[in-house]
């Protein structure tokens, strides 16, 4: 009996459900044609009709940790500075969901390196992130909750910050539990708050 369309379709979300567990369990350094043909306990000639080659398979990866990292629920958040907060904590390894996602993404950045084609993906996409949240900050400047400045800059600085809190957070967990990483982001983000009562600047009261 011939296998119909569904039946294909079923195949590759359990080839795509064995390729995520590889990651979770080993991150791209174990992403292996082998190592997903036994999670899936299958042949490596199976694979070969999903992936031809090795990087046919990274990029699927990549795909496929992109879509459940836009898919992961985000937290609710009023206009302003608020929403660039909330922004921020959804990239940061808060929860057990947050630190595997964010452990497969950091093991991901030296094959991205390894391949011209993939690094200009994965420069799209950090772009892509820092243009909505140069989006959320212009919308924060406009209520006078952030100071004025290039919201471009101010974008790229705190993305720069978080990702890089990212990889402390993963490498030394005593040292930077939960409630300190979001302590560390507030203090960031008081430093991008407006001052006042300084030349031009109306005092309270």
């Amino acid at each position: 009996m011939p296998r119909t369309k569904g039946d294909h379709e079923a195949r590759r979300r359990d080839v795509s459900e064995a390729v995520w567990r590889v990651l979770a369990a080993h991150g791209f350094g174990g992403l292996t044609m082998r190592a997903v043909a036994a999670e899936l306990g299958a042949t490596t000639g199976l694979l070969t009709h999903y992936f031809r080659t090795k990087r046919d398979l990274v990029a699927h990866a990549l795909d496929l940790l992109e879509r459940r990292t836009e898919a992961r629920p985000r937290r609710a958040a009023g206009p302003g500075v608020s929403a660039v907060r909330a922004a921020l904590l959804d990239i940061l390894p808060l929860t057990p969901e947050a630190t595997g996602s964010n452990r497969i993404w950091v093991s991901s950045w030296d094959t991205a390196l390894a391949d011209p084609g993939l690094s200009a993906d994965h420069a799209r996409k950090y772009a892509r992130s820092r243009d909505r949240l140069r989006d959320l900050i212009v919308e924060a400047q406009r209520l006078g909750e952030l100071r004025p400045g290039d919201p471009d800059r101010i974008a790229a600085g705190a993305q720069a910050f978080v990702l890089g809190l990212v990889v402390q957070a993963l490498l030394d967990a005593p040292a930077f539990p939960p409630r300190r990483q979001i302590e560390l982001l507030d203090d960031h983000l008081a430093a991008l708050a407006p001052t006042r009562g300084g030349p031009g600047e109306p005092h309270d009261g």
